[in-house]
């Protein structure tokens, strides 16, 4: 006998790469769900009710880089969205990842059938190489401008970056200093056209002075906020890479005595759990959301199906906590 396992909306949509709302209205037979949308959802959730997840290949996962709250929220949304697919993951990460070249990485492991690579650091020749080899691949979270047909998934950077620097505007800010990421480096790009196009929107022009370009880390984030705000006229605000350079931030602040938010302004990136500890202003990307789109995307590749769209863009969120107020 069959063991029939009870399924969630949620477990059909994470397997399908569906939203919620789509998979409800094609359980219940909704008129606006195609016919090609109905049977993958109907296939997914009979797989998930007999726990039918036959081996269907290894799926070879790269994250040059420690798997900490931020790079570990993705891994783990990709290895759970895998499982649900029925396909076995091998994964490489941390320092060992990062000194060995993405495709001698690759070239002696048996059985692959496809690739997510995130933030890759190889170059695009190189990953078109990879390409070249009928591997397919998923990129999370490019680290450079990737070849037009090559298959990726981000956050809105460009968006994100606007909608915070926005909130600054909207508060009164004008003089807003920047700890941007690695100039090398495409989402620091994204994030800086973003800041200044909502600079743009108040008829304000970016100031290089009040720039600098950081590693994403803690202490970086300390040394460059305090060149910033031991300036003669220093920042009312400073918008931070991501979370953790923002906490950086917050100490030269402390330092300088220096309130937070009643003398200086300060928001970070991502929304970690030490955003919400520390009540940082910031910007929700979606982690958990992008290792499962990694998935859905990398499975249609594998099952030949044609992509409408190669390069996947997720909205982000501004969450307004207490470390952002009007300029003194």
């Amino acid at each position: 006998m069959i063991d029939r396992r009870r399924v969630t909306v949620r477990d059909i949509a994470a397997a399908t790469g569906l939203s919620i709302a789509t998979v409800s209205r094609a359980l219940n037979g909704h008129a606006t769900v195609t016919a090609a949308t109905r049977a993958v959802v109907d296939e997914a959730a009979e797989r998930l009710r007999t726990g039918s997840h036959s081996f269907r290949g290894t799926v070879f996962v790269r994250c040059p880089y420690l798997l900490t709250d931020y790079f570990g929220l993705i891994v783990s949304s990709i290895a759970e969205t895998l499982s649900l697919h029925g396909r076995q993951l091998v994964l490489t990460a941390g320092e060992a990842a990062a000194r060995t070249p993405l495709l001698a990485d690759l070239a002696g492991r048996q059985g692959v059938a496809g690739v997510i690579v995130i933030l890759p650091p190889e170059p695009g020749s190189e990953l078109l190489e990879l390409q070249g080899r009928g591997v397919p691949f998923v990129v999370v979270d490019p680290r450079t401008a990737l070849p037009r047909d090559i298959v990726s998934v981000s956050a809105a950077h460009f968006a994100g970056a606007r909608a915070l620097t926005g909130h600054l505007v909207g508060l009164g800010h004008r003089r807003i200093g920047v700890l941007g990421g690695p100039t090398e480096w495409l989402v620091s790009d994204a994030r800086l056209a973003g800041h200044n196009a909502a600079l743009a929107d108040v008829g304000v022009l970016p100031s290089p002075a009040l720039l600098r370009a950081v590693e994403p880390t803690t202490s970086h984030g300390y040394a460059a906020a305090a060149s910033l705000l031991d300036l003669p006229s220093r920042p009312t605000a400073l918008v931070c890479f991501n979370d953790k350079v923002a906490v950086g931030a917050l100490r030269a602040a402390a330092e300088r005595g220096l309130r937070v938010p009643q003398d200086l302004s300060v928001t970070g990136f991502d929304d970690l759990d030490l955003a919400q500890a520390t009540g940082l202003t910031t910007v929700r990307q979606p982690l958990q959301e992008m290792g499962r789109m990694a998935v859905t995307l990398l499975v249609r590749l594998l099952d030949r199906h044609e992509l409408d769209a190669l390069h996947v863009e997720l909205a982000t969120e501004l969450v307004v906590r207490t470390s952002t107020a009007p300029p003194p």
